[in-house]
């Protein structure tokens, strides 16, 4: 990738607009292996390559100027802000809806080199989660969970408890499978010895673990959301450009990094507005595009450098579908 290019000069007003978000410190990381790859890009810009072809076929009676060439020919500005989140469910419920705004409100980062510029009225064009997983090659997730986060997070708190709807049929036999095992427990144990030797066991009740999630607001959403990116074929992209430690992933984990994913994606969903260009009723709705991945620890087996290059291949990747659409 070619060094990176800060926005001095403001941002102009028909470049694309992306946020990308790494998390805070938890655990035995003191800085985020994701913020540090997310860091750097920070107010920098980048451009999509022109179109190789100005007609298709649908359009070859249109007529093209010397200047509107000139014009369509012209790389895309993308540029680019970065945020940093906590690694806490509550600051993901506080955080991520505001990021879906129109305009957009994000929260004010406690480092002044990491101002927020002004938001795009009308949204970003896109939202990219960074989070760190294991050792191992990047991940990019597809789809996002409403529920089964059982994990504290990194303030040593849980998810919301959320509960699901009653199922009869299922509901009957958990009670039933439940009853047969208190009775092959009570059979197994002894119970206390009396004159005409041991008693019935007492039967300890273990609580079930509930289900945490999400709750409030996101009731009429499903329990997986997808991202609307052709995952595999952005695999395939980066694999030509010579990125090879990436592949697909369907589980994000049930933790914050699933958290923050299914978030995103039910916000961007709940905030999906018409087209701007384009003022038919016909036009379809635009939903903003969604995406996360994993990354691994520093050196485990890639560099900072290299997962921040990722990065940026994934968003001119993402932009550049956008801007030839």
């Amino acid at each position: 990738m070619a060094p990176l290019v800060q926005a001095t000069d403001g941002i102009d007003p028909n470049a694309l607009r992306v946020l990308v978000t790494g998390f805070g410190p938890f655990g035995k990381y003191k800085e985020n292996p994701s913020w540090l790859a997310v860091k750097p890009l920070h107010n920098t810009i980048l451009y999509t390559d022109p179109p190789q072809e100005l007609l298709t076929p649908s359009d070859q009676a249109a007529m093209i100027t010397d200047e509107m060439e000139d014009f369509l020919r012209r790389p895309q500005q993308i540029h680019i802000t970065v945020l940093e989140v906590p690694v806490s469910y509550t600051a993901v419920l506080a955080t991520v809806p505001g990021l879906h705004g129109r305009p957009p409100v994000l929260p004010r980062p406690n480092d002044p080199a990491l101002a927020v510029p002004p938001p795009p009225a009308n949204g970003y064009d896109f939202i990219f989660h960074v989070g760190v997983a294991g050792r191992g090659p990047l991940r990019v997730e597809r789809i996002g969970h409403r529920n089964g986060y059982r994990m504290k997070d990194g303030d040593g708190e849980y998810a919301p408890i959320v509960h699901l709807p009653k199922d009869p049929i299922r509901d009957n036999a958990d009670a039933e499978l439940e009853r047969m095992e208190r009775m092959l427990v009570g059979a197994s144990l002894p119970g206390p010895s009396g004159p005409e030797g041991p008693g019935p066991a007492e039967v300890m009740e273990i609580p079930p673990v509930p289900n945490r999630g999400f709750g409030k607001g996101y009731e009429n959403f499903p329990d997986e959301l997808s991202t609307e990116i052709d995952v595999p074929k952005l695999i395939v992209h980066l694999k030509e450009s010579g990125i090879d430690q990436v592949y697909s992933s369907m589980d994000a984990g049930h933790y914050l990094c699933d958290y923050m994913f299914y978030c995103s994606l039910a916000e961007a969903r709940r905030n999906i507005t018409p087209q701007e260009k384009f003022k038919e009723r016909s036009t379809p709705p635009r939903s903003t595009p969604v995406l996360f991945m994993h990354c691994p620890p520093v050196d485990q087996p890639l560099s900072t450098e290299q997962v921040t290059d990722a990065i940026q291949r994934v968003i001119l990747w993402v932009c550049g579908r956008l801007h030839h659409n």
